[in-house]
């Protein structure tokens, strides 16, 4: 086996110390009273990738290898474990499968730690528990940045399919290798080695065995395991439909307040927050933070506490004719539950173009992340939206870009746009506002070519040789799969508490003598938070107060 270490060789001496901390001796004797202690022999593999219940061990004596195989078979040592060190990574806190290989190198004795175990250290002991949960933390940031996990992806970042996965993946947290073919020598022979044509791009290899082609995000989630560990029969006290900020603060707050939670998301936690390229309007970060940072802190803490979170999965209908209430999933799952808190968002409008789809994921993008910023710089690009998450993409993209042109249909951006971010669009050399305008036309043949645009007001026309446009209009709430179940407005937006007429309740039946509650809907002990709401704020604060409170509720209505 190679004696590099390529894992850490980059890794700064003061951020390996964070990843790889060690226990002290009486660290080690508390962590021994929740587990046993076992003999390691020489060459003893305790864990191999894809096994799914992975044990933490805490090393006395001896060495641990951390190893990683290729699907070529290749192995590479990634790091060592020696005493005081403990193994894992981040998919020890989600109960997903394991990456790597753990091997025996020199004999000796450790702690051995279940999963459940470990999360109870992590949950009532605060000082081991932080020094785990930042090392795994840490351990799995490096494991993005260096590529290193169980899937290779080929494909190509001018394929729609391709961006699609990267961005499933990276929002998701799993680490992987891309492989660029439009950057590579010899196309023909990669593809030979991984037994597959162009005509299969974008192709993953999941876990070195596995080879999808195109596939969606919930074969992608099955083959590596993300739900691996979750019971969908279990009856649950609540289940949250939807892991952006405000699912999320539900299921930390439900979660730590010792409920039985389930989080079931159509795509990656996060939501539309979730892939926002930076909020600095949101209470305890002067310097701002992306979308991405502040959803996976929430994701992380959920899990601490024990929440369990379905991804790819996406809820189909709500059986409300009965109680408990069923909530369907893809596929015939159905998953009981006392209670219910809908938190499914909304996302961007698109606007009845003809060419939309064609070009969606090749030059129309409803994200403005890295991943679609290194797609067009030193380019022109248009923008077009005129709220917050607009502005912070212009003012994103325009780092990196040759020219940003911002297109609003209203007069200006004062009604919809924060003033410090009007102020620094107002001050950009490289950002164009064009107000009273919108896109008639988008044209090109596999990619994106130009747009033509009209000014509402003058009538006059243009076209512009513009390969990238980016959404960002309007809200669309995520509600069909409601069906006739809850009281929704004009809009389409759930309709909850003083929202809520007498029609409405009397439509569907309500049968309790009380109204509902300020964020129940027209089914009691069914709660709706966040943009999906009718009358909410649309802002990442609310939706977290909004799901933080709506526990408060779910108490209530589980104590009759």
């Amino acid at each position: 086996m190679p004696e590099s270490v390529p894992f850490i060789d980059t890794v700064p001496p003061e951020q390996r110390a964070l990843m790889f901390p060690r226990l002290t001796e009486e660290q080690i004797s508390r962590v021994a009273a929740h587990g046993r202690t076992r003999q390691l022999r020489s060459g003893e593999v305790l864990v191999e990738p894809g096994d799914v219940s992975v044990p933490l061990f805490v090393v006395k004596s001896g060495r641990l290898n951390v190893i990683r195989t290729t699907p070529s078979g290749d192995e590479s040592r990634v790091v060592v474990h020696e005493a005081g060190s403990f193994t894992g990574e981040a998919n020890m806190l989600v109960g997903r499968p394991s990456l790597l290989r753990l091997q025996v190198a020199e004999p000796g004795e450790a702690v051995e730690l279940t999963r459940e175990q470990m999360l109870s250290i992590v949950q009532n002991d605060t000082d081991i528990g932080d020094i785990i949960m930042r090392g795994y933390i840490y351990r799995r940031l490096q494991l993005i940045s260096s590529g290193l996990g169980d899937v290779v992806l080929l494909g190509s970042m001018h394929c729609a399919a391709t961006l699609r996965i990267k961005e499933f993946l990276t929002r998701n947290g799993h680490p992987y290798q891309f492989i660029d073919l439009d950057k590579e020598k010899d196309v023909e022979g990669i593809l030979d080695r991984f037994h597959v044509s162009s005509k299969d791009v974008p192709v993953l290899i999941c876990r070195g065995t596995t080879t999808l082609k195109n596939p969606g995000n919930e074969e992608i989630a099955r083959c590596l395991g993300f739900n691996a560990s979750i019971d969908s029969s279990h009856m649950r006290d609540v289940v949250i439909v939807g892991a952006g900020p405000a699912g999320l603060a539900a299921a930390v707050y439900g979660a730590s307040e010792g409920l039985d939670v389930l989080v079931v998301e159509a795509n990656a936690p996060g939501g539309q927050a979730g892939a926002s390229s930076r909020i600095e309007n949101y209470l305890g970060f002067p310097n701002g933070i992306t979308g991405q940072e502040l959803t996976g802190r929430a994701f992380n803490q959920a899990q601490k506490f024990g929440a369990q979170i379905m991804i790819a999965e996406g809820a189909v209908s709500l059986k409300c004719d009965s109680t408990p209430y069923r909530v369907k999933i893809n596929g015939d799952l159905l998953v009981p539950t006392r209670t219910v808190i809908l938190a499914m968002g909304a996302e961007y409008r698109r606007p009845p173009l003809a060419n939309l789809p064609r070009f969606t994921g090749a030059g129309v993008y409803f994200n403005a992340t890295p991943m679609e910023a290194q797609l067009c710089i030193n380019e022109e690009v248009i923008i077009v939206g005129g709220g917050n998450s607009a502005g912070q993409a212009a003012m994103f993209l325009a780092k990196t870009v040759k020219r940003v042109y911002i297109l609003v249909r209203g007069e200006s951006l004062a009604s919809t746009m924060s003033r410090y971010l009007i102020r620094r669009i107002e001050d950009s050399e490289s950002i164009e506002v064009h107000t009273h305008t919108e896109i008639v036309a988008l044209n090109g043949t596999n990619h994106l070519e130009s747009v033509h645009w009209r000014d509402k007001q003058s009538g006059i026309e243009e076209t512009h040789e513009i390969r990238h446009v980016f959404m960002m209009t309007g809200a669309v709430p995520n509600t069909g799969w409601l069906g006739n179940c809850i009281a929704l407005d004009e809009k389409g937006f759930v309709k909850t508490g003083p929202g809520l007429t007498t029609e409405d309740l009397s439509q569907r039946r309500w049968p309790l003598a009380r109204g509902p509650q300020i964020f129940e809907t027209s089914l009691p002990s069914v709660f709706a938070v966040g943009d999906v709401r009718s009358g909410s704020m649309k802002r990442v604060a609310s939706a977290v107060g909004e799901g933080s409170t709506a526990i408060s509720l779910v108490h209530q209505a589980l104590a009759g």
